[in-house]
């Protein structure tokens, strides 16, 4: 099993950064690489089990399934179902937590699945760098 972990910290009060991340239609308004996203069979985007299928800038299509949403826990979890990165049983989890000092976010993102052990590093930096990273930077930009 592969594991990518990217953490960051967003210049925003967590309630604030939550509005934005807990939609799970919602990444179009919030990361630079997704143009096009859609929940299929009419369900609402905070429903457990419901499907999103989001379009790349690069036209490439991933379909990914809602797992747990916790308000509570400020955190989501969602499994892909399809894609063309050559990943297996992959679930990931997007979390928030408050920094008491100076009303900021500690976020992570953390991934873990299967692969073929040859695309494995170049998995490992392609979600950690170009989507985990890169979502967060604008995150990041958009607060700050």
């Amino acid at each position: 099993m592969t594991r990518v972990y990217i953490s960051t910290v967003v210049p925003a009060p967590v309630t604030s950064v939550w509005r934005v991340v807990r939609n799970f239609n919602g990444l179009p308004d919030w990361t630079p690489f997704v143009t096009a996203s859609r929940i299929e069979g009419g369900m609402h985007p905070d429903q457990i089990g419901c499907i999103r299928n989001f379009q790349l800038e690069n036209g490439d299509t991933i379909r990914e399934q809602l797992l747990a949403l916790s308000d509570y826990d400020m955190s989501c979890t969602y499994s892909i179902l399809e894609s063309g990165m050559g990943v297996r049983d992959y679930i990931a989890t997007l979390a928030l937590i408050p920094i008491t000092d100076g009303n900021r976010t500690f976020a992570s993102w953390e991934a873990n699945f299967d692969c073929d052990p040859q695309a494995e590093s170049g998995l490992i930096d392609q979600i950690g760098q170009g989507v985990f990273q890169t979502a967060f930077d604008a995150l990041k930009k958009r607060f700050g």
